[in-house]
């Protein structure tokens, strides 16, 4: 008689610790800790390294958790046995496991099915193609597979999960895909997105009935009964579970906190509902999923909700789940010329299926070719959707180790290849109608001013609010128009998509219209614009521009076009700290500005928050400001003597003029090679002989200025233009005069490339404001002044991201 199996000994949770003798990865608790540690610094090096390819960090997860399993250090049996022990595993899934209820749930809340009702019956025909044709073809794949590596499998619920397999769209990873690559608010975005979204439900359903085909018992009654009992779990939860959510979501105003209670309920029914789901057999992702879409989606009880428990998910449970398909993954399974031919023909078939089958039917919509072609590479998206079906395969035996593998490679090749593709095929040119007011200096100053002023955070928004005040001149003047843009960095936060999602029905550039819709989502940091707006005569319309730092400036540039205006306000990349030292915010701020310098369809300033005003908005009244424009010659410094005139129509201010001059027989370079740097790509090095062809041009725009101001002074009161000529004869005597004036004054405003020698060390690290604005910028310059660099448009040195044709209009979704 055999002996008994020695029953096997569960881990405890913690350790009494190395002191005691007892080593702590013999423990539950700390394995865990170590694993999760592990997994989260393994990925994310992966993601920062994948970054420059544009791949989204479901890539560097899932190449991460191959690489920890079997097929590469995994190959140690030293580290597995230490690391990932077979005792541990199910500690590790199931936390795993918990963390993917959560994410779907996070996914069924960025899901609105109302937007899928209103889909177009052409992203209906495309999604219906997508998933046929690739179904199709997984039919006929899974008898080739059957026939080689899974014999033996159940023939019904092999083709199932292989059809399922090959037809997935990944929704969360094509948005991000269209987000990193600007397309969200095209005709392909749309299409693509509305598509996914219907692709994404079909593919729950049809894995639902893959899973109720699967099973022990082989009675096609077990089966029925799954699929009877899940729709009406899914009845339960419209009618039962979404009327409860939907009263504490309206117990939930906008502006007061959700009462914890509310949350705690909410994620006890994710729970509860994902138990019943797992009792009636079609696996406890279903019931996370379908509370996550019953949510209400207005309001700002699914953004909460999304707000408390995403960070947590997605940084720290979700890259586990990764890590445990990687280790049941062990690509030393495809060996051998009839293993790589099977890979080659499931990821031909996935691809063909998907990409032929999106473009036939695109083509029949009169969509473009290369739009239609881009669509089909999109379409073929996969991601964590198709890592659920091959694990919940794999789990259930209808999927072999090899089987697995290769349509794990399959998902990972073919979501790789997506973002390279597309931009090699398709990338829209941006159009846009010339126009010709770019800047202050202008022909007729009683024309519409324009402004587009852009803002990170809270911090900026007083002082703009204050400058713009300044700026609106007189009422016979034109009007001021204001676009206040909030730039927002793409985050790898899976609320992102909801954000990209949103804007998509906002058009280009991302403003929020003034609907009900849109309300309830508004942006916090507009609210103060549109109060201002409200007690002012400058009109204001709040944007929102989403993106990656890497490029958002072509946002910038393209809606400053769109909107026709004559200078984009930028924050400076340094903030002033409470003992008035400049503190940089990241050298990712600065690139940006350097490239809408470079780039920009009009003039731009950039702005030196040191507080103008106070940390608070000034009422109109109450405006009481010294200006100081600073004058060296040249065509920057036109464009800031411009911008002077216009703030000193403001009733509260009084401008000064400034005019350095040089002794006889010297210039205000005083012998430096080195004037400055041009904007342009080739940062040409401007040296003195390049600045000698602007006097003319500076002396006409002199004697007007002094022509405005004698008419002025002859109106009685105070006057509001003042002029000084200051004679230097060395840079240090211009830093003694500026430095002189910044006690008394709130606001300088300087030219970016005046013709004069650097006033701080080359190696300064805001070269872009030029010679004079990087001293005005210096920690050591003043704690109290704030200053306004500008650079005037240049239209040979600019370098255009918008093609402009004269015929063009703007479209109907774009219009404010």
């Amino acid at each position: 008689m055999a002996p008994p199996a020695s029953p096997v000994v569960p881990m405890k949770a913690t350790s009494n610790g190395s002191f005691q003798g007892e080593n702590p990865l013999d423990f539950a608790l700390p394995l865990l800790i170590l694993q999760i540690c592990l997994v989260v610094v393994f990925t994310r090096t992966l993601a920062f390294l994948l970054k420059p390819l544009r791949q989204p960090r479901v890539i560097a997860e899932v190449i991460g958790g191959i690489l920890l399993g079997p097929s590469a250090l995994g190959r140690s049996e030293k580290f597995l046995h230490t690391v990932f022990p077979a005792k541990s595993m199910t500690v590790l899934d199931t936390v795993a496991n918990i963390g993917l209820l959560f994410f779907l749930f996070l996914i069924g809340l960025e899901l609105d099915i109302r937007a899928i009702r209103r889909t177009g019956k052409k992203s209906l025909g495309i999604a219906v193609a997508g998933i046929t044709l690739p179904f199709v073809l997984g039919v006929f794949t899974s008898f080739v597979l059957r026939s080689t590596v899974s014999k033996g499998v159940s023939q019904g619920p092999f083709l199932v999960f292989i059809g399922v397999a090959l037809s997935i769209t990944a929704f969360p990873v094509l948005a991000r895909i269209l987000a990193e690559l600007k397309l969200l608010t095209t005709d392909v975005g749309r299409i693509a997105m509305s598509a996914a979204a219907i692709n994404d439900v079909a593919a729950w359903i049809l894995l639902a009935l893959a899973i109720a085909l699967t099973g022990t018992n082989t009675s096609p009654l077990v089966s029925v009964w799954v699929l009877l009992c899940g729709a009406g779990f899914v009845g339960f939860c419209i009618f039962a579970l979404r009327p409860l959510l939907a009263i504490m979501a309206r117990r939930s105003p906008d502006g007061e906190p959700v009462k914890e209670l509310y949350i705690c309920i909410t994620l006890s029914l994710v729970l509860a509902a994902s138990f019943v789901t797992d009792t009636i057999g079609i696996h406890a992702l279903f019931g996370a999923f379908v509370v996550g879409i019953v949510v209400p989606k207005d309001g700002p009880f699914a953004g909460v909700l999304i707000e408390k428990i995403e960070d947590l998910v997605s940084g720290l449970f979700l890259p586990l789940y990764f890590v445990s398909s990687g280790l049941k993954t062990n690509v030393a399974t495809i060996s051998g010329g009839l293993s790589w031919g099977l890979l080659v023909l499931v990821i031909f078939t996935a691809s063909f299926g998907k990409i032929v089958g999106t473009v036939a039917l695109s083509m029949m919509c009169k969509v473009h070719f290369r739009e239609a072609l881009a669509l089909g590479f999109l379409m073929n998206t996969k991601g964590l959707v198709e890592l659920i079906v091959l694990n919940i395969g794999k789990d259930r035996k209808v999927l072999n180790d090899q089987t697995f593998a290769i349509f794990v490679l399959m998902a990972l090749f073919t979501t790789f290849i997506t973002t390279p593709l597309v931009m090699a095929i398709y990338k829209p040119a941006r159009r846009g109608a010339p126009y010709k007011n770019r800047s202050f200096f202008r022909k007729n100053p009683d024309t519409e001013l324009r402004m587009l002023a852009c803002f990170h955070s809270t911090r900026n928004i007083p002082t703009m609010i204050n400058l713009i005040e300044s700026s609106r001149g007189t009422r016979k003047r034109g009007r001021l128009t204001v676009y206040a843009m909030h730039l927002m960095e793409l985050s790898e936060r899976s609320s992102a998509i909801s954000m990209v999602h949103k804007a998509r029905y906002n058009g280009l550039p991302f403003w929020n219209k003034k609907t009900d819709d849109t309300n309830s989502n508004k942006d916090h940091m507009v609210i103060a614009f549109e109060a201002y707006e409200q007690l002012s005569t400058v009109k204001v319309r709040p944007m929102t521009a989403i993106s990656s730092l890497n490029d958002i400036h072509e946002d910038i540039c393209a809606s400053a076009h769109h909107k026709s205006v004559a200078m984009i306000l930028l924050p400076f990349h340094k903030h002033q700290r409470l003992d008035g030292t400049m503190e940089s915010l990241g050298n990712s701020f600065r690139s940006v500005n350097e490239r809408v310098l470079r780039h920009a369809p009009c003039s731009v300033g950039i702005l030196v928050d040191r507080g103008l005003g106070g940390t608070a908005q000034v009422s109109a009244s109450d405006v009481s400001y010294n200006v100081v424009v600073a004058f060296f010659g040249g065509r920057d410094d036109r464009e800031a003597l411009a911008y002077g005139m216009r703030l000193a129509e403001h009733p509260g201010i009084v401008m000064t003029l400034v005019k350095f001059v040089a002794p006889p027989g010297k210039t205000l370079i005083f012998g430096a090679k080195l004037v400055g740097i041009t904007s342009d790509k080739n940062k040409k090095i401007l040296k003195e002989e390049d600045c000698g062809d602007e006097k003319e041009d500076d002396e006409s725009f002199l004697a007007e200025y002094m022509s405005v101001r004698n008419s002025k002074n002859k109106e009685g009161g105070e006057p509001s233009m003042l002029y000084e000529e200051k004679v230097v004869e060395s840079k240090a005597e211009i830093c003694v005069v500026l430095k002189s004036m910044g006690r008394n004054v709130n606001l300088f405003v300087v030219g970016r490339m005046p013709p004069t020698a650097p006033l701080v060390d080359s190696t300064s690290d805001c070269a872009e404001l030029g010679p004079v604005g990087s001293f005005l910028a210096s920690s050591e310059f003043s704690s109290t002044a704030s200053v306004v660099v500008l650079q005037q448009y240049n239209p040979t040195a600019s370098q255009p991201l918008v093609v402009e044709e004269a015929d063009y209009e703007l479209p109907e979704t774009s219009m404010a």
